[in-house]
């Protein structure tokens, strides 16, 4: 699956890893210890989100691309 979802990542001083956000896709984020783990996570993640979301019969909104407050 070809993911086109925007990612918001920054590192969590926290948490000590990287968070990835998912803004279109409400409650959806991950986390890793390298920034291409965190990257790793939220594709599996965002699959997770929409197989489910198809499941419950919700909608699964189509990727926006670039947003305008990231």
């Amino acid at each position: 699956m070809s993911i086109r979802y925007e990612l918001v990542i920054y590192w969590s001083e926290d948490d000590q890893s990287f968070i990835v956000e998912v803004p279109e896709l409400p409650g959806c984020m991950a986390d890793g210890e390298t920034y291409e783990q965190a990257v790793s996570n939220a594709r599996r993640v965002i699959e997770e989100w929409i197989e489910t979301a198809r499941e419950l019969g919700r909608p699964v909104p189509e990727p926006r691309g670039r947003l305008m407050y990231a």
